[in-house]
């Protein structure tokens, strides 16, 4: 009950890949329904295309769909070349946005909120994943956060969203952090690395770097299971649905000052790839295993578990100030110590 109380009370290196890139590779093999291809005459629709858009965006789930989008030609009106570069860690996001080196990308929703709140020009287009985050064990029984008490936790980037958003489930739960040994890592990948090998009893990770630890499991004779849906148990810290806007795509005010049709454009094609993507995992998981580094079956199993969409921002606002408001409880200046006002969501 504190916690519903305290929501009401808040609330009032570089990979690139283009299209020409994919098709020249066969990678690009995507069926078209006529019903898909249908797109209402928008003044995105009419607008001459930019030139080139690159697109950053991390090795997790929404950066397939935009891959795919790249790869089906869905980014075509925004540019006649569009690209993404892959980044490996959030503070390359940071660093690029604050020296200008960049104008659209794929980031934790509450790092934009953070430097719109700081001045420095960022808006949210949409949310394109209601959550990635689950903890894999080859322990079935650990089924609970309870359960993580004494055991070794293998976490990426202690100070980063989905330590922060455990940290909040831990605060919930009445569990005290020092309970749970968390080992922290680089990335993903190694998280599951450690996992697999036995040296950590469970690991927080994102797809599709989740659905890569039970194939790497299986590949050592080792059964990895899925044993927490943090979207679930999200749910229950919010007493809401099981949504977790946990990253977005951001553009800069330069960028959609000079460039509104654009930035229209890019949303409605993110829209249709994704339900394509979603329709189609396996021909969406052919077009970005080359850019993610991961083979394409573990990107098939993924998506289901990816909750991909690309949902215009100002619809998710509820969900995405429910997600910064449990941030400001943890770590206050995660968010740049309030919430963002409404001109932060487009």
């Amino acid at each position: 009950m504190q916690d519903s109380a305290h929501f009401g009370h808040m609330r009032g290196q570089a990979m690139r890949l283009s299209r020409r890139g994919l098709l020249k590779g066969g990678a690009s093999l995507v069926g078209v329904s006529a019903a898909s291809l249908f797109v209402p005459p928008t003044t995105a629709a009419l607008a001459a295309p930019l030139e080139q858009i690159e697109i950053w965006g991390p090795p997790a789930g929404p950066s397939i769909t935009v891959l795919h989008a790249i790869a089906t030609g869905r980014l075509d009106k925004a540019a006649t070349k569009a690209s993404l570069r892959v980044w490996r860690q959030v503070d390359e996001v940071r660093a690029g946005l604050t020296s200008k080196r960049l104008d659209v990308a794929i980031m934790p929703v509450p790092v934009a909120a953070n430097l719109y709140n700081r001045g420095l020009g960022v808006r949210l287009v949409n949310v394109m994943t209601n959550g990635i985050l689950y903890i894999m064990s080859a322990d079935p029984e650990m089924t609970s956060l309870a359960a993580l008490k004494g055991r070794k936790l293998a976490v990426m980037a202690p100070n980063e969203l989905p330590n922060l958003i455990l940290q909040r489930l831990f605060r919930h739960a009445g569990i005290d952090a020092k309970d749970v040994e968390l080992v922290s890592t680089g990335t993903p990948l190694e998280s599951i690395q450690l996992l697999v090998l036995g040296r950590v009893d469970a690991a927080l990770a994102p797809e599709p770097a989740a659905s890569a630890a039970v194939v790497r499991g299986k590949l050592a004779g080792k059964t990895i299971h899925r044993v927490m849906d943090i979207q679930a148990e999200w749910a229950r810290l919010t007493g809401t649905e099981p949504i977790l806007p946990q990253a977005g795509l951001a553009v800069t005010d330069a960028f959609r000052t000079a460039n509104p049709e654009a930035v229209e454009a890019l949303q409605a094609g993110l829209v249709r790839a994704v339900a394509d993507v979603n329709a189609y995992p396996a021909r969406a998981a052919s077009n970005a295993a080359g850019p993610l580094q991961l083979p394409w079956p573990v990107i098939e199993q993924s998506i289901p578990y990816s909750h991909l969409v690309a949902t215009a921002a100002r619809d998710a606002r509820t969900h995405v100030e429910t997600v910064l408001e449990a941030m400001a409880v943890v770590n206050p200046g995660y968010i740049g110590g309030r919430l963002p006002d409404g001109d932060f969501y487009l």
